[in-house]
């Protein structure tokens, strides 16, 4: 949505240059919330309109709306780590990332951090699997089949045409339609179904016209029932793995994905990628951009 917002600024004349991207730093987050008094986060009012839950348990609900299988979970999650971590052994990330040298606790030293630490590249369905549900005995998912605790930041430079050719710039794409949805707040996670639907219709483009999908692998049972409802292609969705293995730095993820939709269209030398993502809250966004740039 960071991305919507800069581009927005740009179309409306308000600014000819914006950055747009965020930052998580979710190892410093503790788990839960200290707003506990009463109507805080969320008002009486709004709790009587609606059984709101985390979303882990929204998630659950989203595979038994679906049919989504625990095995079907779990394979994607195997599938998404396999992905990463071949598209890491090729150096598809190496452009994309920009090392890190980290202090070591206690020895003086420093660390360069040049990879998602997130991905296993031995991981298996068996070991997979065998993982307890993390949210209730009785449900389907788990750290293997959600996306990771991540620390992470991204940004992307947007500016107007006219801007650009009087920089001496070359743009690398265009946003040619956004788009943002609201959806049930309960069932939070279904935003990215409607919100592609929406993104196609702004485009005037259909879902065969789309080379490659980025969506938000914030657990499987979302990119499993979003590719159900549209019917797109999973071997065009996510194709270098998602957030379950590269993890899911909550404010910086809309920029990751854009980078890696980016970057991979231009390795592909295709047009047209589309990236949705789901928000807590039942709001879903997309965008949908195109690499000729006129």
């Amino acid at each position: 949505q960071a991305l919507h917002f800069a581009a927005n600024l740009i179309q409306s004349g308000v600014c000819d240059i914006t950055i747009a991207g965020g930052v998580e730093s979710m190892s410093r987050v503790p788990m839960g919330s200290s707003a506990v008094s009463p109507g805080t986060p969320f008002p009486p009012e709004l709790m009587e309109l609606y059984d709101l839950v985390p979303q882990g348990i929204s998630a659950e609900l989203m595979a038994r709306k679906y049919g989504i299988s625990r095995r079907a979970m779990d394979e994607f999650g195997v599938e998404s780590h396999k992905r990463a971590h071949e598209a890491t052994e090729r150096g598809y990330f190496t452009s994309q990332i920009m090392p890190v040298d980290v202090p070591m606790e206690g020895n003086g030293h420093t660390q360069i951090f040049s990879k998602d630490e997130g991905i296993r590249a031995n991981a298996s369905y068996d070991a997979t699997a065998a993982l307890q549900p993390a949210f209730n005995p009785e449900h389907s998912i788990t750290a293997g089949n959600s996306s990771q605790i991540s620390d992470g930041a991204a940004a992307v430079l947007l500016m107007s045409l006219e801007k650009a050719k009087q920089l001496g710039l070359r743009p690398r794409a265009r946003i040619r339609a956004q788009a943002v949805v609201g959806t049930d707040p309960v069932l939070m996670l279904e935003g990215p179904i409607p919100g592609t639907a929406a993104v196609l219709k702004r485009a005037g483009l259909d879902l065969k016209s789309i080379d490659l999908f980025e969506v938000n692998e914030a657990f499987a049972s979302v990119v499993l029932a979003w590719q159900k409802e549209t019917g797109a292609d999973l071997e065009k969705t996510n194709v270098n793995g998602g957030a379950i293995a590269v993890g899911h730095p909550l404010g910086a993820s809309g920029a990751i994905l854009m980078n890696r939709l980016l970057y991979e269209l231009e390795r592909r030398d295709l047009r047209y990628g589309l990236e949705t993502m789901c928000c807590g809250g039942g709001l879903g966004t997309a965008t949908i951009i195109d690499r000729v740039v006129e």
